[in-house]
C-alpha cells in the first residue's frame, strides 16, 4: 500500500505506543514503533500517536471517541492487553476476558461505523524475564485470541507480535528485545515497525533504522 499525504496514520494503544511521547504537543510521536514508521515512511502520510502510558482497554475506550474516532484516520492501528494482564497481577485490578473482548469488539465496531480507515490489529506480548512473569502468561493466552479474533471479525491487517518477538527472543536474549519483559527496547521497537510496514506493503526511504 502506498501511503500519500492525504492519509492520516493513527496508532493507538499503551507505553508501548506512547513511548515517552510529549502529550503537551500533538506532533510527537515518542521513541518508538510509531516514530521509526514515520522516519521510514519518510514524507507523505501524517503520522498521529496517541498511545498512552499504564492505558488498559477500557481506559482507551473511555478516550476512544475524542483521541481516536474525532481524529478521522485513515488508517488505524491498535495495539492494547498487556496492562489488562499486569494491572490482575501487581494491583489486583482484574480484566474478565468476556468484558475484555466486549470492549475490544464495540472499538473495532466504532471505527467501522465512523471512520472510512484501514484497520491493523498488533497482537499483545509478553517475553518473561522474571519467573513471576510466567503466571502472566495464561492470562494473557486468551486476550492474544481476542485480537486475533476481533481483528478476523472486523477486517483488520493482523500484525502477530505473540509470534514473531518471542522468535526474535529466542535468538537475542528476551532482556536485549524487552528489558522488563513488556516495553520494548529499541531492537524491540524496530522489529515492531518492519512488522507493521511489512504488512502494510509500504514502500520505505532507502535509510535503514538504527
Amino acid at each position: 500500500m502506498r501511503f500519500t499525504e492525504a492519509d492520516r496514520l493513527l496508532f493507538a494503544g499503551d507505553s508501548i505506543t506512547d513511548s515517552s511521547r510529549d502529550r503537551t504537543d500533538p506532533a510527537s510521536l515518542g521513541k518508538g514503533y510509531v516514530r521509526q514508521i514515520a522516519d521510514l515512511l519518510g514524507d507523505g502520510p501524517e503520522v498521529v500517536n496517541r498511545g498512552i502510558n499504564g492505558n488498559r482497554i477500557y481506559d482507551l475506550e473511555a478516550r476512544w471517541t475524542t483521541d481516536v474516532l474525532a481524529a478521522r484516520p485513515t488508517v488505524l492501528t491498535v495495539k492494547i492487553g498487556i496492562n489488562d494482564t499486569w494491572r490482575t497481577f501487581d494491583r489486583g485490578l482484574p480484566s474478565p476476558i468476556e468484558k475484555f473482548r466486549a470492549a475490544y469488539s464495540r472499538l473495532l465496531a466504532g471505527a467501522r461505523q465512523h471512520l472510512p480507515a484501514e484497520l491493523y490489529v498488533i497482537t499483545p506480548f509478553l517475553l518473561p524475564v522474571e519467573p513471576e512473569q510466567q503466571e502472566w502468561v495464561a492470562d494473557l493466552a486468551p486476550r492474544i485470541e481476542t485480537a486475533i479474533d476481533v481483528a478476523t471479525e472486523f477486517g483488520a491487517r493482523l500484525i502477530r507480535a505473540d509470534l514473531f518477538m518471542p522468535r526474535a527472543a529466542a535468538e537475542h536474549g528476551a532482556a536485549t528485545l524487552a528489558p522488563d519483559g513488556v516495553h520494548p527496547s529499541p531492537l524491540g521497537h524496530r522489529l515492531l515497525a518492519e512488522a507493521w510496514l511489512a504488512a502494510a506493503g509500504a514502500p520505505v526511504q532507502e535509510a535503514r533504522l538504527p
